[in-house]
Formats: C-alpha cells, sequence, structure tokens
C-alpha cells in the first residue's frame, strides 16, 4: 500500500512515527562501574537520543574502559555516532586523571552546542582531591545543551547533573541559582527535552522556575529513581524513597511512552520516554 492509500488515521500514526523519538537519561556511575551491563542494555533499547551523566574521559589509554566511557560506547553503540562531552570537573580515582561531566549521543546530527556552568566554569587545572560530601556540595556542575537535526526538526536536547545535597528538598540558593540557568536556557526554544540526575526532589521549591516553563514526563509517579542494589540502605535508608533523576519536555513535545525500568546497570534507575512533536 502506497503513502496516497493509507486511511487518515494511519497515515497520522505513519507521521507521528517518524516525528517521535525515543530519549533516555542514564547516570553512568562513576563512568559505568557496570558497562558490562549497560551495553547490553542500550542495544537492546536502541534510543534515538541517549543523555549521560558520570561520563569519564582519560588520556591514558591504559586506563580501563570506565574512563573511556565516550569511545567504550562509540565503539559498541555504532547507531549513536553523534557524540558531544560536556566536561565539569577534573576528577581522579585508583590512580587515574580524567575529566568528568555530561555527553549527549544521537542518530541525529549535532548542528550546535553550549555548556552552560553552574557558577564555577570548567577547568583543567582544578582538580578536586576529596571525596566527602562537603566536595560533592561544592563540585562544579554544567548545564549541556546541544541542537539536532532530526529530518529537518530543530530539537533542543539538555542535559545536566545538578547540584550535590544529601536533603533531597532543601531549596539551597545553589540550587534555585542552577534552576534560573535552566529556565533562562530553555526559554523561547521549541522542542525541548531535557533531563538528567538533577539531584533534587520533584517536589523541591527550586525547581519552581521549570515547573511554570515546561512540563514533567513523570510527575510524582516515581518511588525512587535509585538502584537501591547498589545503595547501603541500612546508612542511608532514604536511598529507596528519593527520586532525583528527573525529565522534562516543552509544550510542544507529547509522552507517547515513559518507563523507569528496574535494571541492574548503574546506581540510579534509567528514565526512558518515547517523545513527539506535536
Amino acid at each position: 500500500m502506497t503513502a496516497r492509500q493509507l486511511s487518515p488515521d494511519r497515515l497520522r500514526r505513519s507521521i507521528m512515527a517518524m516525528m517521535a523519538y525515543k530519549l533516555i537519561s542514564l547516570n553512568l556511575w562513576r563512568g559505568g562501574l557496570l558497562l558490562d551491563a549497560i551495553l547490553p542494555f542500550l542495544e537492546r533499547e536502541r534510543p534515538d537520543i541517549l543523555l549521560l551523566q558520570e561520563v569519564l574521559h582519560c588520556d591514558d589509554p591504559a586506563a580501563p574502559a570506565r574512563f573511556h566511557s565516550i569511545e567504550t560506547l562509540q565503539k559498541h553503540l555504532d547507531f549513536l555516532p553523534h557524540v558531544h562531552f560536556a566536561p565539569a570537573l577534573i576528577d581522579n580515582e585508583d590512580g587515574h586523571r580524567f575529566s568528568s561531566g555530561n555527553a549527549v549521543a544521537s542518530r541525529f546530527a549535532i548542528t550546535g552546542s553550549t555548556v552552560i556552568p553552574y557558577g564555577k566554569p570548567f577547568d583543567e587545572h582544578a582538580e578536586r582531591t576529596e571525596h566527602n560530601p562537603e566536595a560533592f556540595a561544592a563540585t562544579p556542575r554544567n548545564l549541556q545543551h546541544v541542537v539536532l537535526d532530526a529530518n529537518g526538526t530543530e530539537l533542543n536536547i539538555f542535559n545536566t547533573q545538578g547540584v550535590w545535597d544529601l536533603d533531597g528538598d532543601n531549596p539551597s540558593e545553589r540550587r534555585r541559582a542552577m534552576c534560573r540557568t535552566v529556565a533562562a536556557a530553555t526559554a523561547g526554544k521549541q522542542h525541548v527535552m531535557f533531563a538528567g540526575d538533577i539531584n533534587l526532589k520533584p517536589s523541591n521549591a527550586a525547581l519552581a522556575p521549570i515547573d511554570a516553563q515546561l512540563q514533567s514526563v513523570f510527575g510524582n509517579e516515581l518511588s525512587t529513581t535509585f538502584n537501591v542494589r547498589r545503595k547501603d540502605l541500612v546508612q542511608f535508608p532514604g536511598y529507596a524513597t528519593a527520586v532525583v533523576d528527573l525529565m522534562y519536555i516543552s509544550h510542544d513535545m507529547h509522552a507517547l511512552e515513559h518507563s523507569c525500568p528496574d535494571a541492574d546497570i548503574s546506581d540510579h534507575l534509567p528514565l526512558i520516554a518515547i517523545l513527539e512533536a506535536v
């Protein structure tokens, strides 16, 4: 049957399918401590757009694969050829020095990109030397924005790992500034998809500027976005009820499907959505 012979309803569904995009957001967990599980998961899911946090890049070719997150993913996931990396800080672990940040991988060409720091910009000479709650709270973060050409439709993709705090409901000034930055960056743009490990709960008052401008895909339906198998619930029971991975879209987008599968691929759970431009 040719396109001209399709019934109006089937033609509409066909057009919708062409304008739908599968988006996955995932915190890799220190570059991918569970890479052997992450790679087959992504191969099965085959997203059109992949938003990643805690992405590592190390100059030492002998370092383990998780310290080469981007190169490892590109080697195994050839359906996502276009990648942009947004380093936020220099870190160290197991004797390796590396940059850590966010990355977007896509089957669509990247036609533009911007990295907006939340306060401190990336400095390749400034290395995080402490690994404790005080250091995590002061860790530099950024908002990554890439523009995709999805067969003629411009998509504005925003990816972040947010300001850290053990209290997901604490509307600290640094968190408020972060959310104001996101709202300003997404304002007036079409076909916005914003997601990541935001490091605060959907109930946090700091989110008000984003909530006023974008629509939440998951709302309040999730109980946690942590993989509790990988968390010490005796010492930190709050992980079992902490939703810190969020996804928003602009009002010219519609979520056809969305899920947060209980996949053992990281210390976070992935967010998956099939989104259409309307």
